[in-house]
């Protein structure tokens, strides 16, 4: 309304000039107006203009509109402020979880003290046949222990052909790895084909293209003061330090450089350039170096030194003065739309390819609108972005390459300057950076963990036998089987055609070394500590210890399995790939152990019983015998100290209450975990993006575009469906882009912090006749063609496209439509679409609309939770202007309006990813209860107490996070999900180890599974685990050190805490009675007890210890013989 001057330098009499300037379009001839000052008489004849004058909001005459709420804000309807997020839970001043949690933790335990003082009997506890249920579930555990007696002795009469057959079987389905395909895009991992983000995004790619590639560079001159700029024409301003002449000679210098600087394709075989692949929206079909959109502050000069040097005198300055790039400066941020600026020195705001440069993009760090006072500079280049597959790809990817080379050799000569920059490939080079370099970390860490097994699983009863009963073949045959489990898995699935990824391949051989591991220790020492029988074969005996451990590693494994496999049914890729893939390893894994490590285990046998040296089978002592038995380190110090304080009758109940206070202040911290994962975290602390993270979080004063699509089905040519987009005079007040408008009042709750730019409104300026943009040849040989602004053809001098100030009729909005989206934007007509919207339309063959897009701006987002929440409340926004025009007559129920960014594809996941996980997490645990259930013969307290654990472990796990600082989202997901497994690992065992005691009571049989079964699952779960996560501590990855240390770490304590102290106690209490088996007279013997334990918990049946004292030591008197 104020020509050159704009909003922010208009004035009362520049106002009147421009609208008496014959030149602006509109006013018929030259009107010159006088203001006359107050209290000053006009000269005599002079009679002062005194007109109606009337509000933006108030019509001047009947039939006519008002200004809209684009242009006034008088005229926008009231808006009620949308309601702001509720505040957190309280209550009073506490906090409604703590309060919760607190209540719980003390019902619990006033529950648990009263149970435990009200328990009926007389605290002996008597010996009793099962019933009807017990008698089928010890049939059934009878059954499986014939069976695995018989194969265990099966194969190890036959170790070397079910060795080859295993090693046949997992070799083949390795093989598959050669179709491995590994997948690195962030969208394929984390968002689902089918999710609702990653359709509309294939939508809004097939109709507008892939969003641009973006490249930023941010410079800052920290300490440097700012100085006052007085200009004669528009007043003092402050300039910042960054806002001086060398710095932006130094942002030309590089902009030049880049601008002629050439990178190497290999694929292509050629040299590429930015024009080769830079977006030139006024030039894009033959674009020159100029004509690419760079966001640039030296844009406002179109990047010449010349125009940054000029300087002119202002005659008409207050007072005249000199003017230079500092006035042109201050002139451009306020009107950078501007053809030519108000100053001497007469030069234009566009950019060098045509284009504006709004403030917002190229500035940062200003307080409020003084755009002066930026602390930041900001250049940008936008390049055209390709589909997988389109060789352009890596043209784009080459040139970036070599923008970063430049950036790197610009930040070491202008050491001055504090230069940030990115490339749109730097995230993903970055993190295969760092995979790469942590490779050799998990190298170590597998190398550590086989370390520790190798040594821990000999015996060494005596040192001359120490090469004799070393197990160390044994230890690398037990990984490699594990190895070939993982290797088998992921060739199977790629043969399927699933795709892999790096997390799996660092998650699931862990995940599996610790199941592998545990069951390894299990059946080794099982039969270390079990003597051979009198009459009893080598083989015999592996059969028979393998009928002791084999259901509980079938336990395990099957609950494992089964776990996983439901898993699975998530919406992310990566987690159902995860799941997938640990689902066929753990379940893979347990057959080759029960088949090739058997046969492993029953050679290594025959070597040690004939008396030759580990890793060395062909030396030897020439001494054979039968292993001695051996207890190990760990298990006297369970027996002898630990299992008597744990299990004491004051101690107990302690127990009990120490680990409900954790799950209840689990439970609290539950709330107080963050939801989300700030891209900083998947970056190593030396790398070039961080500073640049920073700043972006520092300076921008805007996010990304936010595009508001609209699907097929609006017929846009109507009148009503015209007014209901469009916000100029005359259009609803409801309309699409007048509600994104409103909405931008509020960006704490929308978001948004730019309202939406729209073609319709522009269409409808850039049709208006009193304008010279749309005319028609009137005749000659281009007769009915259009007519640029810019020709003089005497043909277009009459020719407007419409007659008079009117909305078009459908067949005018269909026919002239193409021409604006084709028009260049001139000094005659600056509302031409070409650039601005020429890529805002997608029309087919016969010119209906197909889809169209509004971009809007967001408000800076800096954390994930941001990004989210404004996901969301652009869905609403969304879901409210759908609504609206769907109303609109003709318009089709299918049709809707969508946002789309580029960044919700990523962060879509974390609207659902708590529902989800909760849905994994409860259907990860449904199978260890029905596996528990069936294998521990239908014992259903048993199946509870391992089910109660371990979801107390992943409770715990999940308020760990919030201590050390683990925010949840799709990653720790997956090493959740891996937590049930361990932890599975941690408590079935014992659980499987008490319901197969005879000890006559509770607390004993509480005592004899954590001395049996303890000691081998800290030595093949706790102890397999922590040497390879200690290592991980290391990681140059802080995603690493993050979800893989401090989770996995987490839960090998937590399960280690709740499987070797919490479960026996909840046994002792809890575990099914004692009962004899079924077809046994029933004793008459009892049991002193208490109300809260016995008064001596130790083993109750003394003999089986004394004979297996005594077969110990005539093994030793048979091994001195020989």
């Amino acid at each position: 309304m104020c020509g050159r001057y704009g909003a922010h330098l208009c004035s009362a009499q520049r106002w009147l000039d421009f609208q008496g300037d014959k030149n602006n379009g509109l006013a018929p001839l030259q009107i010159d107006f006088q203001l006359v000052p107050d209290g000053v008489e006009p000269g005599e004849g002079i009679a002062p203009l005194d007109v109606p004058a009337w509000r933006c909001d108030q019509a001047p005459d009947e039939g006519q509109e008002p200004c809209s709420c684009q242009d006034c804000a008088l005229s926008c309807p009231p808006v009620v402020p949308p309601s702001e997020p509720p505040p957190p839970f309280r209550v009073g001043r506490v906090d409604g979880a703590l309060l919760l949690g607190a209540l719980l933790f003390a019902s619990l335990a006033l529950a648990f003290l009263l149970a435990s003082l009200c328990r009926k009997g007389t605290g002996r506890a008597v010996l009793q046949p099962g019933g009807h249920r017990r008698r089928v579930g010890e049939g059934w555990q009878r059954l499986m222990e014939r069976a695995f007696r018989r194969w265990g002795a099966a194969v190890a009469a036959r170790p070397v052909p079910v060795l080859a057959l295993a090693l046949l079987a997992a070799g083949g389905l390795a093989a598959g790895l050669a179709r491995l395909r590994l997948t690195t895009e962030p969208v394929e991992l984390w968002s689902a084909p089918g999710s609702r983000a990653r359709q509309e995004k294939e939508f809004h790619d097939r109709h507008f293209g892939p969003f641009l590639r973006t490249n930023q560079v941010i410079v800052t001159v920290p300490g440097r003061p700012g100085t006052a700029y007085h200009s004669v024409l528009l007043g003092t301003k402050n300039f910042s330090g960054v806002l001086a002449p060398d710095v932006l000679r130094a942002l030309l210098e590089l902009q030049e450089e880049l601008a002629g600087t050439a990178a190497w394709a290999p694929a292509a075989g050629r040299n590429v350039t930015l024009r080769d692949v830079c977006y030139a929206p006024l030039n894009p079909g033959t674009p020159g170096t100029a004509d690419c959109a760079v966001s640039s502050v030296t844009q406002y000069f179109q990047n010449n030194r010349s125009r940054l040097a000029l300087r002119a005198w202002q005659q008409d300055g207050k007072p005249p003065g000199t003017v230079d790039w500092h006035d042109h400066l201050i002139y451009c941020v306020n009107s950078p739309l501007s053809f030519k600026d108000i100053t001497a020195l007469e030069l234009s705001c566009m950019a060098e390819y045509g284009g504006p440069v709004f403030p917002y993009i190229a500035l940062g760090g200003y307080p409020g609108s003084e755009y002066t006072e930026a602390r930041a500079l900001i250049v940008t280049y936008s390049l055209n972005n390709f589909p997988a597959g389109d060789p352009r790809l890596e043209w784009a990817l080459s040139w970036e390459r070599r923008f970063l080379e430049v950036l790197r050799d610009f930040q070491s000569r202008h050491r001055h300057l504090r230069v940030a920059f990115m490339a749109e490939r730097s995230l993903e080079d970055e993190l295969a950076r760092t995979a790469a370099q942590d490779v050799p970390l998990f190298a170590a860490s597998y190398l550590l963990v086989l370390l520790y097994i190798a040594l821990a699983l000999g015996e060494g009863t005596a040192w001359h036998r120490l090469l004799v009963e070393s197990k160390v073949t044994l230890a690398l045959g037990g990984i490699a089987v594990v190895l070939g489990a993982v290797l088998a898995a992921m060739g199977l699935l790629a043969l399927l055609g699933v795709p892999s990824s790096l997390i799996i391949i660092e998650v699931v051989p862990f995940l599996v070394l610790a199941v592998g591991a545990d069951n390894i220790f299990i059946f080794v020492q099982e039969l270390q500590q079990s003597p051979r029988e009198p009459g009893e074969t080598r083989e015999q005996q592996v059969g028979r210890v393998l009928a002791r451990v084999a259901p509980s590693m079938v336990l395990c494994s099957l609950s494992e399995t089964l776990c996983f496999l439901l898993g699975a049914l998530s919406s992310m890729p990566a987690v159902r790939t995860f799941a997938l893939t640990a689902a066929l390893a753990v379940a893979l894994d347990l057959a080759l152990q029960l088949s090739a490590f058997v046969a492993l285990v029953a050679l290594d046998s025959r070597r040690q019983e004939a008396g030759r040296f580990d890793l060395c089978c062909c030396c030897g002592t020439g001494k054979g015998g039968t292993a001695g038995v051996g207890t190990g380190l760990l298990r006297p110090l369970l027996e002898r100290y630990y299992t008597p304080v744990l299990l004491h009758p004051l101690v107990r109940p302690a127990v009990v209450l120490l680990f409900l206070f954790m799950a209840c202040s689990g439970l609290f911290l539950l709330f107080h975990v963050s939801v989300g994962l700030d891209q900083e975290l998947a970056l190593p602390e030396d790398s070039y993006l961080l500073p640049y993270f920073s700043a972006l979080n520092q300076y921008l004063a805007v996010g990304v575009p936010t595009y508001f699509v609209t699907t097929g089905g609006y017929n846009f040519s109507s009148e009503s469906g015209t007014n209901a987009i469009c916000s100029s005079a005359g259009c609803d007040a409801d309309s699409l882009t007048q509600t994104i408008q409103l909405a931008t009042r509020f960006p704490n709750v929308s978001y948004l912090a730019i309202p939406a730019t729209s073609w319709v409104d522009d269409f409808l300026d850039w049709l208006n006749p009193m304008a010279r943009c749309c005319r028609v040849h009137q005749s000659g040989e281009h007769k009915g063609d259009f007519c640029p602004s810019t020709s003089s053809d005497p043909s277009c001098a009459f020719g407007q496209c419409v007659k008079a100030v009117r909305r078009p009729t459908p067949d005018e909005f269909q026919r002239f439509l193409p021409w604006f989206l084709q028009d260049r934007p001139t000094l005659q007509c600056p509302k031409g679409g070409l650039g601005a919207y020429d890529t805002a339309v997608s029309m087919d063959s016969n010119g209906t609309i197909l889809a169209t897009r509004f971009m809007a701006y967001q408000r800076p987002l800096r954390t994930s939770q941001e990004y989210t929440a404004a996901l969301r409340a652009a869905r609403a926004l969304a879901q409210r202007i759908t609504g609206t025009l769907r109303a609109v007559p003709g318009t089709d129920p299918d049709f809707r309006v969508f946002p789309y960014t580029v960044t919700y594809v990523y962060y879509e996941q974390y609207l659902t990813v708590v529902y989800e996980g909760l849905v994994t997490l409860a259907l990860c645990l449904v199978p260890t209860f029905a596996v528990s259930f069936l294998l521990l013969g239908m014992d259903a307290r048993s199946s509870l107490a391992t089910l109660l654990t371990i979801a107390m472990v992943l409770l715990g796990t999940v308020g760990c996070m919030a201590l050390w600082a683990v925010p949840y989202n799709a990653v720790a997901l997956i090493n959740l999900v891996a937590a049930v497994g361990i932890s599975v690992e941690f408590v079935s065992h014992i659980t499987c180890a008490f319901a197969r005691s005879r000890q006559p009571t509770q607390v004993a049989r509480a005592k004899e599974a954590t001395v049996t079964m303890g000691s081998k699952v800290v030595a093949g779960v706790a102890m397999t685990n922590l040497p390879g996560v200690a290592v991980l501590a290391f990681a140059k990855a802080r995603l690493v050190r993050i979800f893989f240390f401090r989770l996995n770490l987490i839960v090998t304590l937590l399960g280690l805490a709740h499987g070797l102290a919490f479960l026996p106690v909840l046994l002792s209490y809890l575990g099914p009675k004692p009962q004899v088996p079924a077809g046994e007279d029933t004793p008459g013997d009892t049991v002193q007890g208490t109300a809260l334990g016995l008064h001596n918990p130790h083993f109750g049946d003394k003999d089986r210890d004394r004979d297996r004292d005594k077969n110990r030591d005539k093994d030793k008197d048979k091994d001195k013989d020989k």
